[in-house]
């Protein structure tokens, strides 16, 4: 099914061509706020901030199709798919979540919070799927989707900045700083509670595959890598990305943006980073090194993800709020893009001797 059954969509894409970036047809029409690719299947969900969510369908080629879309009554503002690849979630400013059943085509609310749900995620525990909801009213939320009311509302210090999971790891970033770690074998409490190491307000955080750890991006145009486990705390570090000078050539003049993303390589670890300056870089934690740089945008780039085998990387190009209303001029790009990665912008780079 295309959406609005324009011809446009199911119109192939030219074929990705040399370094050529490809642009997905049909995008939202408002600012693009979130990015989720199936975990079974070159799937694309996102949100916007025109209500919708648009599920689009990439090709071999990096052709792509719109196949469903789905709205709340507000901005979306997160989204996530389940492990099956059977559902999407998606959480808005409406206050509510949503479910979308791929295989019927019928979207239904599914959790219900005090004010905007600002991050929604899967969790695929032993015991089965869980969906957490985090919300500015202050409240974590579980919720089994066969059942109206939560599991159970877990109290945070501020509201709901954003949230991951790597199962058994959950980490929730609030206003003020706060940072909460969960062992979800025991999801009702945070085991460790902490400061963002960053001086600024926390814009993202995202749990390292391995769950031993998780990464912190801020308005301020840094990153922090930061382990769990006390025994780990010589490998944390923090360092400065997505500046540009000023003046040339003037370090103590640097333009500061936000680090608006960052997201984990299924294959290789490394990572991902994405801004306000329009850039887009990936990274190598363990060799504390800049693997590729590229700024194909125009504006901001507000979200981002790898697809599951970590050879399409999708962004975003639209407006991120980061100059509040004034900032939203006319004319600002809506785009999602899809780039081919290659392995020497994503593999590890070899241990010095």
């Amino acid at each position: 099914m295309s959406f609005f059954g324009s011809a446009t969509s199911s119109t192939a894409a030219p074929a990705a061509s040399g370094d050529k970036d490809i642009e997905v047809v049909d995008p939202p029409t408002d600012s693009i706020s979130c990015l989720s690719f199936s975990g079974q299947a070159d799937y694309l969900a996102v949100g916007s901030w025109s209500n919708e969510v648009r599920i689009y369908e990439v090709g071999p080629t990096g052709q792509t199709q719109g196949k469903a879309m789905y709205t709340h009554q507000a901005p979306v503002l997160s989204v996530c798919w389940n492990k099956d690849g059977s559902k999407i979630l998606s959480g808005g400013a409406d206050n509510a979540a949503r479910m979308f059943d791929v295989t019927t085509g019928q979207s239904s609310p599914v959790a219900l919070h005090d004010a905007p749900v600002r991050c929604v995620r899967w969790i695929e525990s032993p015991q089965g799927g869980v969906l957490v909801t985090g919300s500015w009213d202050k409240t974590i939320r579980y919720w089994d989707l066969r059942t109206p009311n939560p599991v159970s509302t877990v109290q945070l210090p501020e509201r709901c900045y954003t949230l991951d999971v790597a199962y058994p790891l959950m980490v929730v970033g609030t206003a003020e700083r706060h940072i909460q770690i969960f062992n979800l074998t025991n999801p009702t409490t945070a085991f460790k509670t902490m400061l963002s190491p960053l001086k600024w307000q926390t814009r993202v955080v995202s749990c390292f595959p391995a769950a031993n750890g998780f990464a912190v991006g801020s308005v301020e145009g840094r990153v922090a890598i930061q382990y769990v486990e006390d025994k780990d705390a010589s490998n944390n570090f923090s360092f400065k990305c997505h500046r540009k000078d000023a003046v040339p050539a003037n370090k103590d003049q640097s333009l500061v943006y936000a680090v608006n993303d960052i997201n984990w390589h299924p294959v290789h670890g490394t990572f991902s980073t994405c801004g306000s300056d329009g850039t887009i870089n990936f990274w190598d934690k363990d060799a504390r090194t800049r693997l590729k740089t590229f700024d194909p945008a125009p504006g901001p780039v507000p979200a981002s993800c790898f697809n599951r085998t970590g050879s399409i990387f999708a962004y975003a190009v639209s407006y991120d709020w980061s100059k509040g209303h004034s900032g939203m001029t006319q004319g600002h790009p809506n785009k999602i893009m899809l780039h081919a990665c290659k392995d020497d912008e994503v593999k590890r780079k070899p241990p010095k001797r």
